[in-house]
C-alpha cells in the first residue's frame, strides 16, 4: 500500500519484502512448547508382558531354561537352584560354553526388578545371550 500526501520530496514505497523475524519467532516458541510438552504426553499403558505374537525360532537340541517362579526362587530346568549358586549351576549345564542362549521364563506375577536382577546375575556369569520365553498370544483366546 503505497500512499503520497504531499510533495515532501520524500517517496514513500512500498516494501515488497516480508519480514520473516517474527516468523521465525513465533516458530521457535511453538518448537520449545512442543519440545516440552511431548515427554508429558507418555502415560503408563497397562500391558500382559508375557504373551507374544512373533514367530518361534527353531528350538535348540538342548535348550537351557531358567525360570523364576511367582515365590521368586530359580529352576535349572526343573532343579531348583539358589540364586548364589546360580553362576555354577549354568557351567554345568552348558558344558562350560557361554555362548549358549540361556532361555529365561518368568511367571506373570514376578516384578519387573526381580526379573532384571536375574538377568543381572545372567550377565555376570558371562551368560550374554539371554531369550525371554513367552507364551504365544495365538494360542489364548
Amino acid at each position: 500500500m503505497a500512499a503520497q500526501l504531499g510533495d515532501d520530496g520524500d517517496d514513500m514505497t512500498e516494501a515488497s519484502e516480508i519480514n520473516v523475524t517474527p516468523f521465525i519467532d513465533v516458530i521457535l516458541v511453538l518448537l520449545i512448547i512442543f519440545m516440552v510438552a511431548a515427554p508429558l504426553a507418555t502415560v503408563d499403558v497397562a500391558i500382559d508382558l508375557p504373551s507374544s505374537t512373533a514367530q518361534p525360532e527353531k528350538r535348540p537340541d538342548k535348550p537351557i531354561y531358567l525360570t523364576v517362579k511367582a515365590d521368586l526362587t530359580l529352576a535349572l530346568g526343573e532343579a531348583p537352584v539358589p540364586r548364589d549358586a546360580l553362576r555354577a549351576a549354568l557351567d554345568t549345564a552348558s558344558s562350560n560354553d557361554r555362548t549358549q542362549r540361556v532361555f529365561l521364563r518368568a511367571d506373570k506375577t514376578v516384578p519387573y526388578g526381580e526379573l532384571m536382577k536375574t538377568m543381572d546375575g545372567l550377565r555376570d556369569a558371562g551368560y550374554l545371550k539371554v531369550a525371554l520365553v513367552a507364551q504365544d498370544a495365538s494360542a489364548n483366546p
